[in-house]
């Protein structure tokens, strides 16, 4: 007996879950067609990239970086500090050659092998 009404209960929740699903698709078709809705996101999205802009205009005005320029700026800084990254690698790795080099050369001067 637990078993049917187990199974009632998922029966129902499905077909209810399915009403669900099919109304809010519904509503979503209604509003993607509703010239309305598509005016006024348009309206506000064009009111937002202005009020946007005048802002950046503004801080501008005042000397202060945008975040735009901040965020450029981020950029520019994490390439030198890859570039710097490679340069420091470079260097380290002519300090190893060269260190050898010198080791080389004491080790072939004649009389290394007495003194050491």
């Amino acid at each position: 007996m637990d078993e049917v009404g187990g199974e009632g209960d998922e029966g129902i929740r499905d077909r209810v879950s399915d009403r669900g699903e099919g109304a809010l698709g519904d509503l979503a078709q209604y509003l993607v067609d509703n010239p309305w809705l598509n005016q006024a996101l348009h309206v506000a999205f064009g009111a937002r990239e202005r009020a946007s802009q005048a802002g950046a205009t503004a801080i501008r005005s005042l000397n202060l970086p945008t975040g735009q320029d901040v965020d450029r700026l981020a950029r520019r800084l994490r390439a030198m500090s890859e570039r710097l990254e490679a340069v420091e690698d470079t260097l380290d790795e002519l300090t190893r050659e060269l260190a050898a080099l010198r080791r080389e050369r004491e080790s072939s001067k004649p009389g290394a092998s007495s003194q050491g």
